[in-house]
């Protein structure tokens, strides 16, 4: 590499660094989306790059959808190039602001919309058969008993199970205060059989795994620290497999089981989008329509003229 390479390659270390900042500080997105959005940056930048460019003030809607269309070449699905036009509008818009773009070529870019699938979800047999496995009085056994419950008792998010603290708790309303994206904060309800799988794990599972360094955390690792998410992810791969014929799904497959079995149940539009956290009354219709496939599914088993 030249020195006048090193330094054209600096400038757009300097871009990265600073775009990184905007997102963590001022857009306060959470860390699996700025690190979704490094990622996105760093291979535009690639692209330039391979093109000749030694700065950003050549990117211009030429080069955006070149970049795109490469992608689209190499068989991204439509949702992650849905996710990468959004971040280049997002990159474009923050580099124009800083001076280093003399105009917004990001503004010129199509929608590029996501495949809507419908969720996978559990029937209500199915959760039942999960949650209710015979388990251990291990402390490993009574925190994952409790984080499956909680997270089918009030479909929150794996990142915002891991961020609970003791005291987010609120035993005496049977509610858990949850810190959703962009730190909004909601209170959801929970049942009985979530409060005494979390009784059972704080009081005979906790106090066995709490070390010095274990803070507030509500749900601990092994070795006292706070829960990480793909520990979360590996606990329901695991319990699922164990349940002959249910969907292989994460945590958010619980997230979306919750949500259809409340809309399944009776619970209104409003409310399921207020106790998940959804920003947007949209977001939360998809349940709508994964309710009334699973009614045509039995409507199309049943029903002798279907």
């Amino acid at each position: 590499m030249t020195a006048g390479e090193g330094r054209d390659r600096g400038r757009f270390d300097v871009v990265l660094e600073q775009f990184e900042r905007h997102l963590r500080l001022e857009r306060d997105l959470s860390p699996h989306t700025v690190r979704a959005y490094l990622g996105d940056v760093t291979a535009l930048i690639a692209h330039l790059t391979a093109a000749g460019q030694t700065d950003l003030s050549g990117l211009d809607i030429t080069g955006l959808r070149d970049w795109l269309g490469d992608q689209h070449q190499a068989g991204r699905s439509r949702a992650t190039l849905a996710r990468r036009t959004a971040c280049a509008r997002v990159f474009t818009a923050f580099c124009h602001r800083r001076g280093w773009l003399a105009s917004d070529p990001g503004l010129l870019l199509g929608t590029a919309k996501a495949e809507r699938r419908l969720p996978k979800v559990l029937d209500q047999t199915e959760a039942g058969a999960v949650l209710d496995a015979p388990q251990a009085d291990e402390p490993k056994d009574l925190r994952d008993r409790a984080m499956l419950e909680l997270l089918y008792a009030t479909g929150m998010r794996v990142s915002e199970l891991c961020g609970l603290d003791v005291d987010d708790v609120d035993r005496d309303r049977d509610t858990v205060r949850v810190m959703g994206k962009g730190r909004r904060e909601r209170t959801v309800p929970f049942g009985l059989p979530a409060l005494r799988a979390l009784d059972a794990w704080c009081v005979r599972g906790r106090p066995l795994w709490v070390r010095e360094g274990s803070g507030p955390a509500l749900f601990l690792g092994v070795r006292g620290g706070r829960v990480d998410q793909g520990t979360v992810r590996r606990v329901v791969h695991a319990r699922l497999a164990q349940v002959e014929g249910a969907p292989d799904m994460g945590p958010h497959g619980l997230r979306h089981t919750a949500a259809t079995h409340l809309l399944e149940g009776g619970a209104d539009l409003r409310s399921v989008q207020e106790l998940l956290g959804h920003a947007s009354l949209a977001t939360t219709q998809i349940y709508t329509h994964v309710s009334i496939e699973r009614l045509r599914a039995a409507y199309r088993q049943a029903h002798p003229r279907a």
